[in-house]
C-alpha cells in the first residue's frame, strides 16, 4: 500500500511539475509579493509533499519553539514549557532549533515561551529544507524559484540583522551541512585550475560551527581565522568579512577563501575561485550572506596555531574626577601604537563602575573608576613581559597625562594555543529578546589624530544604556593582506582599520516606544562617530539594521559592482534579504508579504 501511495505521489509530482512549467511559460508577467500561507498561490499540500519526496523527508513543518507554553497550539506542553523557558537565553536553544533565531524582534516576538504573550505562529518561516548536502539546497532553491515562495537561509540564527528569518517563508536550515577535511600542505588543488595552494587548508561545510573546526585543525597543530565566538556558524561569519584575533597578522576570515561551492538563485551548482567565476568568487567573499547564492562549502587557508599571551587589563581613573572623560579617547589614540606592537582583542570603554579586572592591592581604594578595558592577546608568545612592551604606549600616556590619579592594572596568562585561548577566554553571549547593535570602522587618524573629536563623539555614545566597545581586531595584516585573485569585497574601510566600534542596547517585547527610542538614539548617539569616518563605514555583521546610506555604509565604493553581479546571477530576486545588496526592488509589509516597490 506505502509503495502504491509512493508511486501515485511520484506520478502527481512530475505531472504537477510539467503543469507548473506550462503555466509559468504561457504568463510571463512577475508576481507583485511573494506567496505566504493563505495565498491563493501558496502552493497545495501536494505540491510540498512532492518537495519533501524529493528530499527524501528532509522537508520539515515546525512550530515555534515557544508554542508549548500556549494553551491553543497544537504542540502545547505544560512539562516542557518550563525547560524553554530556562534555554530561552541560550544560544544553543536556537541555533538546535530549525526555525528559531536568537533575537526575537526578527519574529515580531511571535511565540515567546509566555502563555500571557501572543503566538500566531506567523512571525517564523511555514516549512524548513533540513539540509545535509548540496543536493538539498538545490532542490529549495528551485522549488521556491519555480512557486513564487520567499527563501531564506539559515545557520545557527545568530544574525544581529534578521537576515535568516521571514515570516511564511522557506527556509534552507544549513546547520547540519557541517564535514571537515584537513589537507596537508601542497595537497589542496583548486577545481578547473592547474593551480594547487602551497600551504594547509581546510575544506568545511557551510554550517560548520567554528568550534568544530577549531577542535579539528588543533589536531593537527593548526588554526584558521574564525569567529571569537565558537558556537558561530562559518559561512555567516565570513560572508561579510569576519574579524578574528588573529586578523592582525593573518587578514580577515574572507580574505582567506581559497575556493566555495555555491548553489546560485538560478540553480547552478558552481565552484567558483580566482581561477573560475571570479566575479562570483570576489562577491561572495564579503557582499554578504543569503544575497549572491547559498553557499554549501568553503575551503580555508590554515595556519600553525600559535602559542598566545592573554592580557586582562584596565586604564582607569576614579569616577570622580574632573578629567574621567578623557582618559578613554587618550586611551585608544594610543591603541593603534599597541596595534603596530603586536595587541589585538577587545576592549570596551567603562563610565563609573567597579574595576573589571582588579589587582590585590592595587586599586583605587573603595572607588568606581572610568576608563577603558581590554581582554588582549599576544600572538607567538608566552612571555609576560611582552605585555608590557605591547602596551608600553597606553601605559606611557597614562603616566604623562595624569600622574598617579590614574593607573593601569594588568594581568597575564599564557595560553598553549589559540584554542585553548579561546576556550580560556570566551564567555557566552546570551539572547532570546530584542537587541540592536551599530558599528563604526577606525582608523588611525580618527583614533589618534582627533582626540578631541574623538572624545566628543565617544561622549555622545557614552550615554548608551549598554556596551560600547573598540575592538582592535584589524592592523597591519588586514591593511596589506591581498585575497586571492587580488581582491574581494569586503567594506575598503578595512583596509584602512586599527578597530571596530561597537555598541548595543537590548529592550523589551511588545513596548513599542522603548524600541523605538532604542533605534532613535543608536543612531541620533553615533552620529558624531560616523562624521568623524565618512569614508570609513561601518560591520554589516555587527551594524545598525536602519543605517541610513546603508550600501556606503557597509559596502563602500564596492557597491556598485557588487549591485551589477547581483543583478546578473539574481535577476528575479529569488533572495532578497534586509540590508542586502541590491534589495531596493522589494519591501516587507506589516501583513508579512514581501513586494514589489511601485
Amino acid at each position: 500500500m506505502a509503495s502504491t501511495r509512493s508511486l501515485l505521489l511520484a506520478l502527481y509530482c512530475c505531472l504537477a511539475s510539467y503543469v507548473h512549467l506550462a503555466t509559468a511559460a504561457a504568463t510571463p508577467t512577475k508576481s507583485l509579493c511573494r506567496a505566504i500561507p493563505g495565498d491563493r498561490s501558496w502552493p497545495s499540500k501536494e505540491t510540498w509533499d512532492c518537495l519533501n519526496s524529493s528530499l527524501h523527508g528532509r522537508l520539515l513543518s515546525p512550530s515555534p519553539p515557544g508554542a508549548v507554553c500556549h494553551r491553543d497550539k497544537p504542540t502545547y506542553d505544560p512539562a516542557q514549557c518550563p525547560n524553554v523557558q530556562k534555554l530561552w537565553t541560550t544560544f544553543e536553544f536556537h541555533a538546535r532549533n530549525p526555525v528559531s533565531v536568537l533575537w526575537n524582534m526578527w519574529t515580531g516576538f511571535d511565540c515567546l515561551p509566555d502563555a500571557k504573550a501572543p503566538c500566531t505562529g506567523r512571525g517564523y518561516p511555514a516549512h524548513v529544507v533540513n539540509a545535509s548536502e548540496t543536493e538539498h539546497v538545490k532542490l529549495a532553491v528551485d522549488f521556491a524559484r519555480k512557486h513564487n515562495v520567499r527563501l531564506v537561509v539559515k545557520n545557527t540564527g545568530y544574525d544581529f540583522l534578521g537576515r535568516s528569518t521571514a515570516p511564511g517563508a522557506l527556509s534552507i536550515w544549513t546547520l547540519h551541512m557541517n564535514s571537515i577535511k584537513v589537507h596537508p600542505k601542497g595537497q589542496f588543488k583548486l577545481s578547473g585550475s592547474r593551480r594547487t595552494f602551497s600551504g594547509t587548508a581546510v575544506t568545511v561545510g557551510a554550517g560548520t560551527l567554528t568550534m568544530d573546526i577549531y577542535r579539528a585543525l588543533d589536531r593537527h597543530k593548526l588554526t584558521f581565522i574564525g569567529a571569537m565566538g565558537p558556537t558561530v556558524g562559518i559561512a555567516g561569519f565570513l560572508s561579510s568579512g569576519g574579524h578574528s584575533n588573529l586578523s592582525g597578522k593573518y587578514g580577515l576570515g574572507a580574505d582567506n577563501i581559497l575556493e566555495m561551492e555555491v548553489v546560485t538563485p538560478k540553480g547552478e551548482v558552481l565552484t567558483v575561485n580566482e581561477d573560475g567565476h571570479r566575479d562570483l568568487f570576489w562577491a561572495l567573499r564579503g557582499g554578504g550572506g543569503s544575497t549572491f547564492g547559498v553557499v554549501t562549502q568553503i575551503t580555508l587557508r590554515t595556519y600553525p596555531s600559535p602559542k598566545i599571551l592573554g592580557i586582562h587589563w584596565v586604564a582607569g581613573i576614579a569616577a570622580h574626577d574632573s578629567h574621567a572623560s578623557d582618559l578613554a579617547p587618550h586611551v585608544m589614540s594610543k591603541l593603534p601604537d599597541a596595534v603596530d606592537a603586536g595587541l589585538l582583542g577587545y576592549n570596551a570603554i567603562i563610565d563609573n563602575t567597579q574595576n573589571p579586572f582588579p589587582v590585590p592591592g592595587q586599586d583605587i581604594s573603595g572607588q568606581n573608576i572610568s576608563g577603558i578595558f581590554g581582554v588582549n592577546a599576544v600572538m607567538d608568545t608566552n612571555d609576560a613581559a611582552e605585555a608590557y612592551r605591547v602596551l608600553k604606549p597606553v601605559a606611557d600616556a597614562v603616566q604623562a597625562k595624569w600622574r598617579g590619579r590614574a593607573k593601569l592594572w594588568l594581568t597575564t596568562t599564557p595560553y598553549p594555543s589559540y584554542m585553548a585561548y579561546v576556550n580560556g577566554v570566551y564567555s557566552p553571549r546570551p539572547g532570546g529578546y530584542g537587541w540592536y547593535e551599530v558599528s563604526r570602522i577606525l582608523d588611525r587618524k580618527t583614533m589618534s589624530g582627533n582626540v578631541e573629536g574623538l572624545a566628543h563623539a565617544l561622549q555622545a555614545v557614552k550615554s548608551n544604556r549598554g556596551n560600547t566597545f573598540a575592538m582592535t581586531l584589524a592592523g597591519k595584516g588586514v591593511q596589506e593582506f591581498s585575497p586571492p585573485g587580488g581582491g574581494n569585497s569586503v567594506n575598503p574601510g578595512w583596509r584602512a582599520a586599527y578597530a571596530l566600534a561597537i555598541s548595543s542596547l537590548t529592550f523589551k517585547p511588545f513596548d513599542p516606544k522603548t524600541e523605538k527610542d532604542t533605534r532613535q538614539f543608536l543612531n541620533s548617539a553615533w552620529q558624531p562617530l560616523r562624521d568623524l569616518t565618512p569614508q570609513l563605514g561601518a560591520y554589516i555583521d555587527e551594524g545598525y539594521a536602519y543605517e541610513k546610506d546603508w550600501q556606503h555604509a557597509y559596502w563602500g565604493s564596492n557597491y556598485a559592482r557588487l549591485l551589477s553581479i547581483k543583478r546578473k546571477v539574481d535577476p528575479d530576486d529569488v533572495l532578497w534579504c534586509s540590508p542586502c545588496v541590491g534589495n531596493e526592488r522589494w519591501r516587507q509589509s506589516q501583513d508579512g508579504h514581501l513586494c514589489r516597490v511601485r
